[in-house]
């Protein structure tokens, strides 16, 4: 008994000791202003660091954006002619991530990034705002098309899927981004401001063109 009482006197000894130096170092901290300065800088610095890599990248690699397209071609394709439509799953999360945070949170995004588009040559920037645009239309459609396979009908999934890969194709084969298009009128009859996306003036300026 008179051992256990001390052990665990000097456990609560211990423990009042390491909170003891736990308080000073705080106290010297508080009352150092270049030590205060330098934590909160890295303190703001951590912050801003994890914020920005769950940003949507402006400006956007062409590149890595056709291979996404043309994974998301495959993966739609694949799904009307198997009838798996559990793939979908996987291809409205991926939709989603990159309109949430570009590829940080998209696997294949982050593969076509980093991996399979330094691969193809030179960067080739666009605006990022319509691009991810795009990526919502993507989301809206790919997640509409699960819906409808396991509520309504095959047959109702199947039209909007082949919609997503006409789009998809267009972009990946061809570099027409059908939703960047979109984005462009948008901005023409000043739906989305032009702040929103002030590199993108060029390409409505472009549109306005082309419709007068």
């Amino acid at each position: 008994m008179c051992q256990r009482a001390v052990a665990l006197g000097r456990g609560r000894r211990c423990r009042s000791s390491a909170l003891r130096r736990r308080a000073q170092a705080n106290h010297i901290v508080a009352t150092d202003p270049l030590l205060l300065f330098w934590t909160n800088s890295l303190d703001l610095l951590e912050l801003n660091c994890a914020v920005m890599t769950l940003r949507f990248p402006n400006p956007v690699n062409e590149k890595a954006a056709r291979v996404v397209a043309g994974a998301v071609l495959i993966m739609v394709l694949a799904v009307l002619l198997t009838s798996w439509y559990w793939v979908l799953i996987p291809v409205a999360y991926g939709f989603w991530a990159r309109v949430a945070a570009g590829p940080a949170l998209s696997p294949l995004g982050w593969a076509a990034q980093n991996v399979i588009a330094p691969r193809l040559g030179a960067k080739r920037p666009v605006p990022g705002p319509p691009k991810r645009f795009a990526q919502g239309i993507g989301a809206i459609m790919s997640t509409s098309a699960l819906v409808l396979a396991f509520t309504v009908s095959h047959q109702a999934a199947d039209l909007v899927l082949v919609a997503l890969a006409l789009a998809a194709g267009l972009e990946s084969i061809l570099g027409y981004c059908l939703g960047c298009r979109i984005f462009g009128l948008l901005m023409r009859v000043g739906v989305v401001p032009e702040a929103v996306c002030e590199e993108c003036a060029d390409v409505s300026r472009h549109v306005r063109a082309t419709v007068s």
